[in-house]
């Protein structure tokens, strides 16, 4: 889980442990968290990207539970941001 800087974005890769996958509590505590930070933040699956400050269209994503996803951001924050993300998202539990 290290982040790496791809142009302007800064991303890591996290996978996503607990068993229920991305629902809606996981999705809320990643939208707080993500809504802290000015930077544009994504999450992406599959080449598909979502703003993260959106609970709604992180469930899109559908993430099961051993799923990669890629956090990216840019802006001025933006390792912090997705160093926070990558913690939170690696914290999660498998009955979260």
């Amino acid at each position: 889980m290290t982040a790496e800087t791809a142009g302007d974005f800064v991303e890591a890769q996290v996978v996503l442990k607990n068993k229920y996958g991305l629902h809606a509590r996981p999705c809320t505590l990643i939208a707080q968290t993500a809504k802290k930070f000015t930077s544009q933040v994504v999450l992406a699956k599959d080449g598909t990207e979502v703003d993260a400050k959106s609970i709604f269209g992180m469930l899109t994503l559908a993430a099961e539970c051993g799923t990669e996803l890629t956090v990216k951001a840019r802006g001025p924050d933006a390792p912090e941001a997705v160093a926070k993300l990558q913690d939170v998202i690696g914290s999660f539990q498998a009955e979260d």
